[in-house]
């Protein structure tokens, strides 16, 4: 999707470089741009479920520490 301006006849640089910064702007090339940069993918079920476990033996191991006085 390119965005194309043209330069009016007497118009200045500065004003066709405006024009385009607005045109970007408007048609949300930025935004897109912004989203795809920082997208992270979903976490799959297994890295989910393996993590869960893991928390779980964390906090099973911290209790039985407790439990000897070791915390």
């Amino acid at each position: 999707m390119a965005i194309e301006v043209r330069r009016k006849e007497g118009e200045s640089p500065n004003s066709t470089l405006f024009s385009f910064t607005k045109r970007v702007k408007r048609s949300g090339i930025l935004k897109e741009t912004r989203n795809r940069k920082f997208h992270k993918r979903p976490i799959t079920r297994t890295k989910r479920r393996l993590s869960a476990i893991h928390r779980d033996l964390k906090k099973a191991d911290i209790e039985r520490q407790k439990k000897l006085g070791l915390i």
